[in-house]
C-alpha cells in the first residue's frame, strides 16, 4: 500500500504529495502524521532547499476526511491543537520556500494549508473553497487569519459564510494565489519554480518568510526595527558577498543557501 505522502527528493529540493486520491487527499490522522515527518525532514535537510506540496489525482485536498470522524469527535479544539496548527506553523515557520500547486479542489483545511504556503500556483480548473460553513463550522488552518489579509475583510466574510467556490482566475484576481496556469502546465511550471528557489539564497529568503509573518501583526515602528535586524543578518551571510561580487563581475551567482 502506498503511502499517504509521497516524498521525491530532488537536486536541492523535495517533492511532498498528498497521496488519498480516492478521498480526494482528505486529512486523516496517517496522513497529517506522515506530512509532518516530511516537513520535519525538509527541515533538517540542509541540503533540501526548498519545497513543492501538491495533491495526487484530480485534487489537491478536500479538507478533513470526515468518515474519519464518523463516530463524533467530543473536541474538536483538540484536533485542530494537535494536527492542523502545527502543520500550518510548519509550512510558515520552516525556514526554506515552499510552493504549492493546487491541482484540482482545494476545500476546508486544504483550502487554508494551500494558502499557508509561500507562493501559490493552482491549475486552472482548481477551486477553493471555505466549506466550513455547510457543516457549521468556523474555517481553520489559519483561514480567519490569511483570507482577509489576502483578499479584504468583505470578500473574506462572505466565503466564510457562504461557501461559495472561488475559480482559479477569481484567486488570482483578489489576489489570493499568486498565479493560474493551464491544468497541463502546472506541474511542470510549479516543478521549474521550485528548482529555481533552490538555487536562491536560501538564508536570505528564511528572513524574508521571517519578516513577512511579523508584518501582519507589527506596528510600523516595529516592522522597520525588524528589516534592519534581518539585513544585518542578511549582509552577514556567505550569499550577500557572493551576489555583490556576481554583480560586479557581471557574471551568474553561485548561491549555497548557508546562512554562515
Amino acid at each position: 500500500m502506498e503511502s499517504s505522502v509521497l516524498v521525491d527528493r530532488r537536486e536541492g529540493w523535495v517533492v511532498l504529495t498528498l497521496n488519498r486520491p480516492d478521498r480526494l487527499n482528505s486529512f486523516n490522522e496517517d496522513m497529517h502524521g506522515r506530512l509532518a515527518e516530511a516537513l520535519d525532514a525538509a527541515a533538517a535537510d540542509d541540503g533540501c532547499r526548498a519545497v513543492l506540496l501538491t495533491g495526487a489525482g484530480r485534487g489537491f485536498c478536500a479538507g478533513q476526511d470526515l468518515s474519519d470522524r464518523a463516530g463524533g469527535v467530543a473536541d474538536l479544539g483538540a484536533a485542530i491543537e494537535t494536527r492542523y496548527n502545527p502543520l500550518v506553523r510548519r509550512l510558515r515557520g520552516l525556514r526554506k520556500p515552499v510552493v504549492c500547486a493546487v491541482n484540482g479542489v482545494a476545500a476546508g483545511a486544504g483550502a487554508n494549508v494551500a494558502l499557508a504556503c509561500d507562493i501559490v500556483l493552482a491549475a486552472r480548473s482548481a477551486k477553493f473553497i471555505q466549506a466550513f460553513a455547510k457543516i457549521g463550522l468556523v474555517p481553520d488552518s489559519g483561514g480567519t487569519f490569511t483570507l482577509p489579509r489576502l483578499i479584504g475583510d468583505a470578500r473574506a466574510r462572505a466565503l466564510a459564510m457562504l461557501a461559495e467556490p472561488v475559480t482559479a482566475e477569481q484567486a488570482e484576481a483578489w489576489g489570493m494565489i499568486w498565479k493560474v496556469v493551464d491544468d497541463a502546465a502546472l506541474r511542470p511550471e510549479a516543478e521549474k519554480l521550485t528548482a529555481h528557489l533552490a538555487t536562491q539564497p536560501t538564508a536570505g529568503l528564511a528572513l524574508i518568510k521571517e519578516a513577512m509573518n511579523a508584518s501582519a501583526h507589527n506596528d510600523l515602528d516595529t516592522q522597520l526595527d525588524l528589516e534592519r535586524d534581518l539585513q544585518r543578518k542578511a549582509g552577514a551571510t556567505p550569499d550577500y558577498a557572493e551576489g555583490v561580487q556576481a554583480f560586479l563581475k557581471k557574471r551568474a551567482p553561485r548561491f549555497t543557501g548557508r546562512p554562515s
